[in-house]
Protein backbone atom coordinates (compact mmCIF):
# COMPACT_ATOMS: atom_id res chain seq x y z
CA UNK A 1 0.00 0.00 0.00
CA UNK A 2 1.19 3.73 -0.64
CA UNK A 3 -0.05 6.52 1.29
CA UNK A 4 -0.46 9.96 0.50
CA UNK A 5 -0.08 13.32 2.56
CA UNK A 6 -0.58 16.46 1.00
CA UNK A 7 0.28 19.82 2.86
CA UNK A 8 0.57 23.52 2.05
CA UNK A 9 -3.01 24.43 1.26
CA UNK A 10 -4.43 27.63 1.73
CA UNK A 11 -6.50 30.73 1.70
CA UNK A 12 -4.28 33.27 -0.85
CA UNK A 13 -5.17 36.30 -2.81
CA UNK A 14 -6.07 36.39 -6.50
CA UNK A 15 -2.44 36.80 -8.18
CA UNK A 16 -0.61 35.15 -5.04
CA UNK A 17 1.13 31.87 -5.53
CA UNK A 18 0.87 29.01 -3.22
CA UNK A 19 3.23 25.85 -2.92
CA UNK A 20 1.59 22.27 -2.47
CA UNK A 21 3.73 18.76 -1.04
CA UNK A 22 2.75 15.45 -1.26
CA UNK A 23 4.64 12.57 0.65
CA UNK A 24 4.38 9.41 -0.23
CA UNK A 25 5.22 6.35 2.27
CA UNK A 26 4.99 2.30 1.71
CA UNK A 27 5.42 0.32 -0.96
CA UNK A 28 6.99 2.95 -3.03
CA UNK A 29 8.36 1.25 -5.50
CA UNK A 30 5.00 0.34 -6.91
CA UNK A 31 4.85 4.10 -7.72
CA UNK A 32 4.96 4.74 -11.61
CA UNK A 33 3.75 8.38 -11.52
CA UNK A 34 2.31 10.98 -9.51
CA UNK A 35 0.02 13.73 -9.85
CA UNK A 36 -2.58 16.32 -8.48
CA UNK A 37 -5.85 16.62 -9.41
CA UNK A 38 -8.55 19.09 -7.30
CA UNK A 39 -12.30 19.02 -7.64
CA UNK A 40 -14.58 22.57 -7.03
CA UNK A 41 -18.22 22.59 -5.05
CA UNK A 42 -20.45 21.29 -7.57
CA UNK A 43 -17.87 19.95 -9.90
CA UNK A 44 -15.92 17.04 -11.47
CA UNK A 45 -12.57 16.05 -10.30
CA UNK A 46 -10.02 16.88 -13.38
CA UNK A 47 -6.31 16.98 -13.60
CA UNK A 48 -4.00 19.24 -13.01
CA UNK A 49 -0.64 17.94 -13.80
CA UNK A 50 1.25 14.64 -13.72
CA UNK A 51 4.69 13.62 -13.45
CA UNK A 52 6.47 10.17 -14.30
CA UNK A 53 9.22 8.53 -12.82
CA UNK A 54 11.27 9.34 -15.33
CA UNK A 55 10.49 13.03 -15.25
CA UNK A 56 7.98 13.25 -17.87
CA UNK A 57 5.30 15.71 -17.04
CA UNK A 58 1.80 16.79 -18.69
CA UNK A 59 -0.54 19.40 -17.48
CA UNK A 60 -3.79 20.69 -17.53
CA UNK A 61 -4.17 23.32 -20.30
CA UNK A 62 -5.78 26.13 -18.15
CA UNK A 63 -2.30 25.37 -15.99
CA UNK A 64 0.08 25.76 -18.13
CA UNK A 65 2.15 28.19 -18.12
CA UNK A 66 0.71 28.71 -14.31
CA UNK A 67 1.32 25.59 -12.38
CA UNK A 68 4.92 23.31 -12.01
CA UNK A 69 4.84 20.07 -11.08
CA UNK A 70 8.28 18.45 -9.81
CA UNK A 71 9.49 15.54 -7.79
CA UNK A 72 12.24 14.76 -4.93
CA UNK A 73 12.52 11.64 -5.42
CA UNK A 74 15.29 11.49 -2.01
CA UNK A 75 12.02 12.58 -0.54
CA UNK A 76 9.18 10.72 -1.88
CA UNK A 77 7.66 13.79 -2.60
CA UNK A 78 5.87 15.45 -5.71
CA UNK A 79 5.34 19.58 -5.13
CA UNK A 80 2.91 21.91 -7.40
CA UNK A 81 4.24 25.37 -7.60
CA UNK A 82 1.08 27.19 -8.48
CA UNK A 83 1.61 30.39 -9.54
CA UNK A 84 -1.16 33.70 -10.61
CA UNK A 85 -3.57 32.14 -8.59
CA UNK A 86 -7.30 33.28 -9.54
CA UNK A 87 -10.69 32.78 -8.04
CA UNK A 88 -11.66 29.73 -10.39
CA UNK A 89 -8.13 27.66 -9.00
CA UNK A 90 -10.36 27.43 -5.19
CA UNK A 91 -10.90 23.46 -4.57
CA UNK A 92 -9.92 20.50 -2.87
CA UNK A 93 -6.65 19.44 -4.60
CA UNK A 94 -5.63 15.68 -4.05
CA UNK A 95 -2.20 14.18 -4.45
CA UNK A 96 -2.72 10.90 -7.06
CA UNK A 97 -0.03 8.16 -7.32
CA UNK A 98 -0.18 5.93 -10.48
CA UNK A 99 0.32 2.27 -8.80
CA UNK A 100 1.54 -1.42 -10.88
CA UNK A 101 -1.03 -3.31 -12.18
CA UNK A 102 -2.94 -0.57 -12.68
CA UNK A 103 -4.27 0.48 -9.27
CA UNK A 104 -3.89 3.85 -7.61
CA UNK A 105 -3.84 5.87 -4.55
CA UNK A 106 -5.06 9.13 -3.40
CA UNK A 107 -4.31 11.61 -0.49
CA UNK A 108 -7.03 13.10 1.86
CA UNK A 109 -7.02 16.38 -0.37
CA UNK A 110 -6.00 19.89 1.01
CA UNK A 111 -8.02 22.82 0.82
CA UNK A 112 -7.08 26.02 -1.70
CA UNK A 113 -8.95 28.93 -1.21
CA UNK A 114 -8.44 32.17 -3.79
CA UNK A 115 -9.77 35.30 -2.94
CA UNK A 116 -10.56 38.08 -5.44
Amino acid sequence: QVQLVESGGGLVQAGGSLRLSCAASGNILSITAMGWYRQAPGKQRELVATITNAGSTNYADSMKGRFIISRDNAKNTVYLQMNTLKSEDTAVYYCNAGLTWGRTAWGQGTQVTVSS
